[in-house]
């Protein structure tokens, strides 16, 4: 079956970066909007966040985008901090474009993200975290240690913006952004979502549980067997399951 047609747009955050976005029209609820943010050097219109757009799609419009500092958004990536902004530009042009009920679909940093923005910036009707971190610093595995010498080092961020084309910000936070284990329980009383695979080679499950844990009713924990991470590893089962899960949140 070929991919739902996806239109371009164009965003502007409060703070004045410029966002490259895709509206997927819903082949199902006409007033629910679904907006998919991406994990660390990926991008909307990589195939996996695409074809995960399209099954959404199924379920409610998907507005898809790209982080500042990745693709063809402007700016630089400050890997999970002001990208808040990003979210909050996204959720603003989905109900701009006429859809009543919104919900975030956040795939590693995306999850963090989603995390964070619903608990901060609110707007949203329900969060779905997948392969999300429940703290920042993590170095436990050997792909956060990979993704640490991306982001740390000149010679990381230089191969970061060659074979991802991701441009990272240098330097350090300060201060310090609000973890996602500290921000998740200001999430409700908006329903949570909280998605881990019991593979995931980044993040192991004591995150999800760290998040869960820390949030506040209503809250759900999915944990999948034989899940790896993020877009990549998701099926279009577990993607209509979540699918799903947001329709049947209550109005």
């Amino acid at each position: 079956m070929p991919l739902a047609a996806a239109f371009p747009a164009t965003l502007m955050t409060k703070d004045g970066v410029r966002i490259d976005a895709a509206h997927t029209p819903s082949r199902g609820d006409a007033d629910l909007g679904i907006v998919l943010a991406h994990g660390f050097t990926g991008s909307w219109r990589e195939s996996a966040t695409r074809r995960i757009a399209h099954v959404l799609s199924g379920y409610g419009g998907v507005v898809a985008f790209d982080f500042r500092g990745h693709g063809r958004s402007g700016g630089r990536s400050t890997v999970g901090d002001v990208e808040v902004l990003d979210l909050d530009a996204a959720v603003a042009h989905a109900r701009s474009i006429g859809y009543t009920r919104v919900a975030s679909v956040g795939f590693s940093m995306g999850a963090a993200i989603a995390v964070r923005h619903a608990a901060l910036h609110r707007g949203t009707d329900a969060v779905v975290a997948v392969s999300g971190p429940a703290r920042w610093y993590y170095r436990g595995t050997r792909p956060m240690r990979q993704v640490h010498w991306a982001i740390e080092r000149p010679s990381g961020r230089l191969a970061a913006r060659v074979a991802k084309r991701t441009r990272i910000q240098s330097g350090t936070w300060d201060p310090v952004p609000l973890a996602p284990h500290e921000a998740v329980g200001r999430i409700a009383p908006t329903p949570l979502l909280i998605v881990h695979g019991d593979a995931d080679a980044f993040f192991p499950l004591e995150h999800a549980h760290q998040l869960f844990d820390a949030a506040r009713e209503p809250k759900e924990l999915w944990i999948e067997p034989g899940y790896g991470h993020a877009e990549s590893a998701a099926t279009p089962g577990l993607i209509r399951r979540i699918g799903s899960w947001i329709t049947e949140v209550p109005r």
